[in-house]
Order: C-alpha cells, then structure tokens, then sequence
C-alpha cells in the first residue's frame, strides 16, 4: 500500500495527473445537479478543488502553474475561434443597439467595481475576482490571475476565492432579474410572440427563392451578366424556363432572357421589391413544381473539404463556365447565403448546386465534398494561432496615465489572434475550419483543467479568508451583478423598445451566462433570446477580459 500512499500524498507527475483528473470528473458530475432548474456546470470543478485543496491536497507548484496557464490558452483560444467569424458582422444593423447596451452592462459593471474598491479599500485584485464571479465570466478571472502575475512577479489566491464566492449568487441574480422585468414591465408572452416577426431581421437576410417572368422590355434581349450590372442588388438566377421554346436550362452569364421567360431567382426578403422591378412580376410557381420539370438537372449540397478552394469567391473559381452548372445557395453555419459571385467561399460551406447529373459529380470532385476531410482536426492552424497568441500577448507597449508597459498576456494575446485568424484567415488561404465538436471538446477540456488548478491554488486559504470578511464579498457581487442589469434593462426597454425575449438574451450574453440563457430559452419557447445573446457574445467577452486586466493595470 505505500505506492497508494505515495501517489496521493506525493508531488510527481503521477500524482498531478491524478489528482487534476480526480477533482474534474467528481466537479462535472456535480455540475449535472440542479436547484430549482439552475446548474453551475463546470464551475463546480472549482468549487470541489477549492474543497481539496482545503484538505491539503496539493499539486507541485511549478506544475499547477503550467498547467493552468495552458488550460486557459486552450480556452480563451477556442473562444475566440468560435466567436471570431461572427465578432465584426455583430455590429450590424440592429446588432449595433444590442452591443451599445451590452456594452453598457460591462461599463457600468466596471465603474460599481471601482466604486467599492475605493469606498471600502479592498484590495483592486480581490475586487476583480469579485467582478469576474458576479458576471459569471471565467475568463475574466484568468485575465485578472495572469495579469496579476506579470505584474507583481506573485500570484493572489483572494482573486479565485473572491470569484468562488460572488458566482453563485451571480447567475441567481442574473436570473431573477430576468424574472423581475417579466412583472415590472408587465410583459405579455402571446402580445411579444406576435411582434416577432416584424422585429427579425435575420428572416429578412437569409436567402430565398422566388419565380419571376419576365416582362420588363429595358431587358429583353440581354444576358445574365448584363441584367446584373444594372442593379447592385445581390441575387441568382437559379433556373430559366424558356418561353418559346419550353427547354428548361441552368443559366449561364451569356444566357439571354426574352418576354415571357420564367426564372427562379434566389435572393432575400430586402431585396426581392427590386429584383422584381427589374425583371418582371412574382408568379404562383413553387419549388415543387421547378423541380418537376427538371428531367435531366437535379439539386445537390456539396461540402468545400479542398483547402484549395478555401478563400476563393464564387466567381473566381468559373464554375458555371467549367461545369455548365449554377450555384444557388451557400450554407454557412446553419445559414443560407445568397451565391453573390463575390461571395468568399470557406473550407466546412455546405454549396447548393443545380446541373445534370454528371457536371454535379465533376464539380463534386472539384470541390471536395468529403465529410471525412472536414472530421479531421486542422492542427496546424490551431497551433499556429496560439504561438502567435502567446507572442502578441508578449508584447510590452505604453498606455498614457500607467506607468509601467502594459502586456495582453496570456489571455488577451490568444483572444485576439483567434478572432483575427478565424474571421480573415480563409482570405489568406489560412484553413481554419473546426467541427463543432472538435472546437467544443478544446474548450471544455481547457476550462476544466484551469478550473481545477484556480481551485487548488485558492483551496488552502478559502474558509479563513470568508470567516475574516470575505462574506461580504458576496453583498459586493450582488450590487455589481444587479445594478448594471436593472439600469441597461429599463433603457432597453422603455427607449429601444426592445421585445422582452430580445431583452433577455441581451442580458444573458452580456453577462456570458450559459444558465441564464437556458432559463430565457425556456421561458420564450423559440429561438430570439439565442440570437440576441450570440449577437453581443463576441464584444462581451472581448471586453470581459479586457477590462479585467486593466483594472489590474491602472489600480495596482
């Protein structure tokens, strides 16, 4: 049994392994229990290694360290990949009122912070674990942890027992928030239900089909690439049946319309009034009906799996002159996009093409369309990224007002360089596809090793530092969580007018709290709150860590 005894009570790399990997699998099945509908998930991974750690349970400093340094690599870097092809589109049309409000959730989250470290005199460290708990942001506290250390050459256990302790009550308050505008705006489910429509955009954007004849005589005559360049208008002509002579033909640039000509056009919403006026008037012919007509063309999906193709738009790589085939939709993440010829095509788009059977197949071979190409890792990517994370967040440089050189660290660096490189990269040839899964398994398994180590590292101070007047910390975390929330709720509401569904995601992503947002999704009975909390995600988190490190940076 001395074996036993040494593995637990030792400092080897047998012991650091087991002992990380014991206090991850007890804090997720923990995080499976739910008290009255809400889980703290992973967090309980932190939880149950500050309980350890408290035991004395120890791993070797050195390790638990490197550890926790890469754990949080790993998951700020997977972040960052997720939220990066999405970051800059989020600013667009109504995604600009939600990040302004967001925004305002994180400022004025930052300013109570600042408030009650200069009222009560608490430590600025100890204040940021507080916020990072409050706001339920983990990523916040790694920032805050590895700025710290950078900083001072130490490490501060009052940041991760201050986050322990103000989380809980964190996403409670969150929640209960959401249920206090429910009764002080005095919200109507069935009356929000019914304005949905007129408040998504997205329904407005995504691609669609529509029959049009023609009978516009400004046309009459010309070719497709004509007829394009009088609108700027994006859309595709997916079809045309030929009036005089009854053929049914998959549309090249030089196919010219005549009077009568009947064309199934893909375009959006916004932009159909337009198409239109230029071409002729809409027609009661669905797609059922184009599609029997279709005896020798058929519709397929391709998947891009060829790193050749990666970053190239859809009229660069002539298609429709190559393989006499025509391009209608793009999907992209669960999203169909109209196949604007100066859309950038990227490596995982799933592609509607139209053609006979044997140019599909050709195409098929040209563009990949292998599910076991797009399961395979790209590692070098990944790798790649996160060495150039490392060295941007390496990188001193002066702010105005602080006297010391300021780093991104490990936490802002990788961020950062994630977004760039998921959201450009394709433009360079850069292969950045992940699975979802792939992606999902990255950042669980970081979040999980970081946790563990955070919790170990606070374990041993935890219950000494609550009794001597960490409680308070918990009525801090409250004001911290609450106020910004009521303040932005009631502006959103009562001056943007915001759907209450809308609303709720916008307060979820805004504190990037995964249970709130399972309780919105719940309430609403669709899918609004999760396009409001993905639309502010990216800028939240973003400016979560951030500002941790800042604060560390200006008041220390």
């Amino acid at each position: 049994m001395e074996w036993f005894v040494e593995l637990i009570s030792g400092s080897g790399i047998a012991h650091s392994i087991l002992v990380l990997a014991l206090v991850i699998a007890v804090g997720l099945l923990l995080g499976k229990i739910k008290i009255f509908g809400i889980s703290l998930g992973t967090t309980w991974i932190l939880f149950f290694g500050i309980f350890l750690g408290h035991l004395g349970l120890h791993i070797d400093a050195e390790v638990l360290h490197f550890l926790k340094e890469f754990g949080l690599i790993l998951f700020i870097y997977s972040i960052g990949m997720q939220v990066g092809p999405s970051f800059f589109s989020s600013f667009k049309q109504g995604g600009v009122t939600l990040n302004l409000l967001a925004t305002g959730v994180v400022l004025l989250g930052v300013t109570a912070t600042c408030v009650i470290h200069l009222v009560t005199g608490l430590p600025i460290a100890t204040m940021v674990g507080i916020l990072s708990g409050a706001v339920t942001n983990t990523p916040g506290l790694g920032a805050a942890q590895q700025t710290f250390s950078d900083v001072t050459g130490t490490t501060n256990p009052t940041i991760a027992t201050a986050y322990a302790v103000a989380y809980p009550l964190g996403v409670v308050g969150i929640i209960l928030s959401l249920v206090l505008f429910r009764y002080l705006f005095r919200i109507n489910l069935s009356q929000e239900n019914s304005t949905l429509d007129e408040m998504d955009d997205s329904k407005l954007t995504e691609a669609h089909m529509f029959s049009l004849s023609v009978m516009n005589p400004a046309i009459m005559g010309k070719n497709i690439r004509e007829i394009k360049k009088l609108t700027d208008k994006e859309f595709v002509i997916s079809r045309v049946l030929h009036a005089h002579t009854g053929e049914l033909a998959v549309p090249q640039t030089n196919t010219k319309l005549n009077e009568g000509d009947k064309v199934l056009v893909v375009s959006n919403l916004k932009n159909i009034d337009a198409i239109e006026a230029l071409i002729g008037h809409r027609i009661d012919m669905n797609r059922e009906e184009w599609e029997k007509l279709d005896s020798q063309l058929i519709s397929r999906r391709i998947s891009i799996s060829k790193s050749g193709i990666n970053g190239r738009s859809i009229g660069n790589l002539r298609l429709r002159n190559l393989f006499g085939i025509n391009i209608t939709r793009v999907n992209r993440a669960g999203v169909d996009l109209i196949a604007d010829s100066r859309l950038q095509l990227q490596l995982g788009d799933r592609v509607t093409v139209v053609g006979s059977e044997e140019a599909i197949a050709n195409v098929e071979k040209f563009l990949g369309n292998s599910m076991k190409r797009l399961r395979e890792p790209n590692l070098i990517s990944i790798f790649i990224g996160i060495a150039l994370g490392v060295l941007v967040g390496s990188i001193p440089f002066m702010i105005p007002g602080i006297p010391q050189p300021v780093k991104l660290g490990l936490a802002g660096g990788p961020l950062i360089i994630a977004i760039l490189i998921s959201r450009f990269g394709p433009r360079y040839k850069l292969v950045t596809y992940t699975t979802m899964s792939a992606n999902l398994m990255l950042r669980e398994t970081g979040i999980a090793i970081f946790l563990a180590c955070v919790g170990l590292g606070a374990g041993a101070n935890f219950v000494e530092t609550v009794v001597n007047g960490g409680y308070l910390w918990i009525g801090y975390g409250m004001i911290i969580t609450v106020v910004p929330v009521l303040i932005i709720g009631l502006i959103g509401r009562k001056i943007c007018k915001l759907n209450y569904f809308s609303l709720m995601g916008l307060i979820a992503g805004s504190m990037t709290d995964p249970p709130a947002l399972a309780f919105a999704n719940a309430s609403a009975g669709n899918d609004l709150p999760a396009v409001s909390y993905a639309t502010v995600y990216p800028l939240t988190m973003f400016l979560r860590v951030i500002t941790a490190q800042l604060l560390i940076l200006i008041f220390l």
